[in-house]
């Protein structure tokens, strides 16, 4: 994958999660839309950035050829991108939003849970349909 496919994928990630988180959250938990978007925004900025050169160093341990990985190795890369992002994001959803840790690991959590599933999915088929090559660069499989 190259510089350009892999901001393509991070992009697209982030679009679509934004698009579904946002709104939930803030009808779920009852914050402000304008200050979840700004939050989201701004973790969607950190997450691309996260995105990018955890997904260089993970094809580089777990293989380049991400059609033939399998359910186990999905998961491990699941788990351990969310890991790194709450990393950062705990904290800084309890200062942004002025709210405990315990209320922002709350929150982390319900994330979690939406994220885990997501992007193990989004990235299934992501790797399945190859959308940057076959609507973009019209590239074969290499």
């Amino acid at each position: 994958m190259n510089t350009t496919e892999r901001i393509f994928q991070a992009v697209l990630f982030e679009v679509i999660a934004l698009a579904i988180v946002v709104p939930a959250t803030a009808f779920i938990a009852g914050y402000e839309t304008g200050k979840m978007a700004i939050a989201g925004i701004a973790l969607s900025i950190f997450a691309m950035l996260w995105n990018y050169i955890y997904n260089i160093v993970f094809d580089k341990l777990a293989g380049y050829n991400r059609v033939e990985r399998g359910v186990s190795i999905r998961i491990i890369h699941a788990i351990a991108f969310e890991f790194g992002m709450i990393l950062i994001t705990l904290p800084a959803l309890a200062w942004y939003l002025n709210i405990t840790w315990l209320e922002a690991a709350m929150l982390e959590a319900g994330f979690l849970i939406f994220i885990l599933l997501y992007t193990f999915v989004f990235n299934w088929l992501y790797d399945k349909y190859q959308p940057y090559k076959n609507w973009i660069s019209h590239e074969q499989y290499s």
